[in-house]
């Protein structure tokens, strides 16, 4: 059995924490229907006839589409949390460990972008609870960047007279990516990555900014 589900443009998206197989196969379903018709306007019969399973096996695994839409969210932010956390956590400077945060956030955000989309724009359709756990997982995402550059500010790497402002800027840019992204068009995941750290050096005055071969993520090749 594979540990790896296909979602709709080319996502692939592991989803091993999803046990069984028929769970994990109307998650994967809900990611393409709340990505291609957005929480309002998919029913669970929409969910459970993408994953070719009948509305009532739905409810065997998941007692609503809430249920479904908060489990999404909350594996996806704590992807997301894991990505940033471990730069954040690195041995290396402020500035190598920004580009390193920056470069793998934004190829999550371009690579597994059906997902990063449900993730990152249905906040909304949540209940009061849920969306109380999801906001605090996103303070968590905001930490871990805001330390970066806290950390480059304190050493003089970095020119920033706002890291509140500056870094809800850079998880802004990042989190965009999921909206615009073509894995048809002539940019790879790994390119977006590199030019984006590139772009979020220059945004926090890194003294390395100039050169941006010091801290271009492997295998970003020249985009256009």
């Amino acid at each position: 059995m594979s540990t790896a589900a296909e979602t709709a443009g080319g996502d692939t998206e592991p989803w091993e924490e999803v046990v069984p197989d028929a769970a994990r196969r109307l998650l994967v379903a809900a990611v393409e229907a709340f990505a291609e018709r957005g929480y309002h306007a998919t029913t669970t019969r929409d969910i459970a006839g993408r994953a070719g399973m009948s509305p009532a096996a739905l409810y065997i695994h998941y007692k609503t589409k809430e249920e479904l839409l908060h489990r999404i969210s909350r594996l996806g932010h704590e992807r997301a949390l894991s990505i940033l956390r471990t730069a954040a956590e690195g041995e290396g400077s402020a500035t190598e460990r920004l580009a390193d945060a920056v470069g793998s956030f934004v190829r999550w955000h371009a690579g597994r972008r059906t997902t990063a989309r449900v993730v990152q724009y249905e906040l909304d359709a949540l209940g009061p609870e849920a969306r109380a756990e999801i906001v605090a997982l996103r303070r968590r995402v905001d930490a871990e960047v805001r330390g970066i550059i806290e950390d480059g500010a304190a050493s003089g790497e970095f020119d920033v007279e706002d890291v509140r402002g500056t870094t809800l800027a850079v998880l802004s840019l990042c989190i965009d990516v999921a909206r615009w992204f073509n894995v048809n068009g002539p940019r790879t995941p790994e390119g977006v990555g590199a030019l984006y750290a590139g772009l979020v050096l220059r945004m926090v005055g890194a003294r390395s900014a100039d050169h941006p071969e010091a801290v271009t993520a492997p295998g970003s090749g020249a985009q256009k």
